[in-house]
């Protein structure tokens, strides 16, 4: 189920392959599952009794389930090439429209609706405004701006309070589990099988990895990298009304946290932030990680400002890891290349 669009090593035959080429993308696509099982191994140990338990698993994933769910917008529009930063005003406009509707009389279903749609067009606007030849990150934190005061002009700089009815979004559990990682399981499934199953999943893919070779192809690239903000955006606006849900309340506030978190568990995945390759499973992990840390540290009594720090060291290694690993693989591939040529 993994999604990549990797070097072509595999093409080059083991004959050619440099010492520790291999060995090297490996780590950098797998490492994140070593690292997690390390980790997962490591708190069983040193927070026993209270890690290593089935209650205790649960609340790490229901804990990863909003990191997950903004690092799954943040990681589609990376892949194509389109860094979204206004994904935290998105989410807080998404869940103040969803409760204004809701405490105005109107169902719930239609809230939600009208919430996801907001995502949508935000991602909409987003894509056709920088495909005009504007920096995506410049535009998006506009959008950020834009939306941020949009939602609190509707909820009248208040939070929007008593949304019950969004509880089976939040707080209800189902056989057991609770709502969010539903979700959660939900949006990757379907998000994983349309980056490897789907025409357009694969196209988005490419465009990421080379724009303008996909052009020349006849794809029209430009429709692809707007579907990724347009999928951002969906996925933001999901993150905003199940966030309303926990807290039965829309805070119109943006969270610049959601940014932090969702870029750390993208990075630890090790997607591309040049674009071109992923893998939404991998980015999942991410965000157990985070989720597993920070649960890992609570239960020893560590303040939670330690697993920030832990966060941000992460959210370093895993740039410069990939950055390196990139770097040692392309230096030794073209040596092998010159080698053979001679």
């Amino acid at each position: 189920m993994t999604v990549t669009a990797e070097t072509p090593v595999a093409t080059a035959g083991p004959e050619k392959d440099p010492a520790g080429v291999r060995w090297l993308i490996f780590a950098r696509d797998r490492g994140i599952l070593v690292l997690w099982v390390l980790l997962l191994a490591g708190f069983s140990v040193w927070a026993r009794p209270y890690f290593a338990s089935l209650d205790n698993a649960i609340l790490i994933a229901n804990a990863a389930a909003l990191t997950a769910i903004f690092a799954a917008g943040i990681a589609v529009g990376v892949i194509c090439g389109a860094l979204d930063l206004s994904i935290p005003g998105t989410a807080a406009m998404a869940g103040c429209v969803c409760g204004w509707l809701m405490t105005h009389g109107l169902p719930v279903w239609l809230g939600i609706l009208a919430g996801l749609a907001v995502g949508v067009v935000v991602g909409l606007a987003n894509g056709l405004i920088a495909l005009r030849g504007f920096n995506p990150i410049i535009v998006t934190i506009g959008s950020l701006s834009v939306l941020s005061g949009l939602a609190a002009a509707l909820a009248g700089g208040y939070t929007i309070p008593s949304l019950t009815g969004l509880t089976f979004l939040g707080t209800d559990r189902f056989a057991g589990i609770p709502a969010p990682v539903w979700v959660v399981a939900a949006l990757f499934l379907a998000g994983t099988a349309f980056l490897t199953r789907t025409r357009d999943g694969i196209r988005l893919m490419a465009v990421g990895g080379n724009a303008e070779a996909v052009r020349r192809s006849g794809i029209h690239a430009d429709r692809y990298r707007v579907l990724g903000f347009v999928v951002s955006g969906f996925c933001a606006a999901l993150g905003g009304l199940v966030t309303a849900a926990l807290v039965t309340e829309a805070n119109p506030a943006a969270n610049p946290g959601i940014i932090f978190n969702a870029l750390t568990a993208v990075a630890l995945a090790g997607v591309s932030l040049s674009g071109g390759r992923g893998s939404l499973p991998r980015v999942l992990v991410g965000a157990l990680i985070l989720g597993t840390i920070s649960n890992g540290l609570t239960i020893k009594g560590i303040e939670p400002y330690w697993a920030t720090a832990v966060t941000g060291l992460l959210l370093l290694a895993s740039l410069s890891l990939d950055k390196w690993v990139s770097t040692t693989v392309s230096r030794r591939l073209v040596a092998a290349a010159q080698s053979g040529k001679r």
